[in-house]
């Protein structure tokens, strides 16, 4: 039994996967923004990396984002973000990731004065030299903050225009309570229009409701969606469209949303034929990239071997590549567990 553990925990970490659920913001190494913070010479509240990791210890979504959003405050040049894009390809690369598509919150960075450009472009040099250096394939999606009024999301998706060819979709992310998806149907509306996939974070800390507010608006994947338990009718609904959910088990965790992950109803939803795949979220403050979803999850639900090879064919079923793209990764499942 200790040795088919052991096999499982490599296939966990190993197998190949795609990331759909990964805010590059939130890859944001104590170290790293430290190490930046010097080199930008701005004084932050920390005397060590120690002291940093002890912030990290929030208790809810409200408390995340405020430190979320303090760490950022470091961020000013091309080099800065071109080095958080690197560090996290990097670090995924070798916990079997082949296939992303990152969050980037331009509001973030707007509102501290940093021009759209510097942050675009820091972006991708640094995923054109990280698939040559480990084989990852990268596209960024546009997420704006639903705290934020849609008017000012407006006014970024304007300024986004020029770089239209490399943003793959647009997304809504930040605090759910109280911020529904109607609020940014028109944002919607207009990026379904300028040819954007389309995708938005519901039913995390928000109601099931949520998710189905967004099916209503054309939303092609949900991000979070655990909520979807809640409501068999929703659940049939979406394993009928095969809508994909981009779970994020630590970061539920984390935020308390599933305080015991030993119930964390992954089977559930499985059974139920819904499209979930694992996800890491904010790996830097939840405790682990996407390798790491996967095995806390074998260790805290069991899963089998055939359900964590379904979660990694999920994860490619559940891009916004053509079908040929995901057959091919796909087929890299198969070729890396035959080996």
């Amino acid at each position: 039994m200790q040795d088919k553990n052991e096999n499982l925990e490599h296939i966990c970490m190993h197998i190949p996967k795609a990331e759909m659920h990964v805010h590059i913001e939130g890859t944001f190494e104590p170290e790293l923004m430290m190490e930046i913070a010097k080199r930008n010479n701005i004084v932050v509240p920390y005397k060590s990396i120690e002291e940093v990791k002890e912030k990290y210890k929030f208790k809810n979504l409200q408390e995340f984002l405020d430190i979320y959003y303090a760490n950022c405050a470091v961020l000013l040049n091309k080099a800065d973000f071109y080095d958080l894009m690197y560090s996290y390809i990097k670090k995924a690369s070798t916990q079997g990731l082949k296939y992303a598509e990152i969050f980037f919150d331009p509001q973030t960075h707007l509102n501290r004065g940093v021009n759209f450009e510097t942050f675009f472009i820091g972006f991708k040099e640094a995923m054109v030299k990280a698939q040559e250096d480990f084989g990852v394939e990268t596209h960024l999606i546009m997420c704006f903050l639903r705290d934020l009024p849609e008017s000012d999301a407006l006014k970024v998706f304007e300024m986004a225009l020029p770089y239209k060819s490399d943003i793959l979709a647009i997304g809504l992310d930040s605090a759910e309570i109280g911020f529904p998806p109607e609020l940014f149907k028109n944002i919607f509306a207009l990026g379904k229009e300028h040819g954007f996939r389309l995708c938005c974070h519901a039913g995390e800390e928000g109601p099931v409701d949520n998710i189905k507010m967004a099916i209503d608006l054309g939303i092609e994947r949900i991000d979070h969606g655990i909520r979807v338990i809640d409501s068999e009718e929703v659940m049939k609904l979406c394993a009928d469209i095969q809508i994909p959910f981009t779970l994020c088990p630590l970061s539920n965790l984390k935020l308390q949303v599933y305080p015991d992950l030993s119930k964390y109803p992954i089977k559930n939803l499985m059974e139920k034929n819904l499209l979930v795949m694992l996800n890491s979220d904010d790996p830097a403050y939840f405790g682990g990239y996407v390798g790491d979803n996967y095995m806390a999850l074998f260790k805290s639900c069991g899963l089998t071997y055939e359900e964590i090879v379904h979660l990694a064919k999920n994860s490619f079923r559940a891009t916004f590549l053509a079908l040929d793209n995901k057959i091919k990764y796909i087929n890299s499942i198969d070729n890396f567990l035959n080996n």
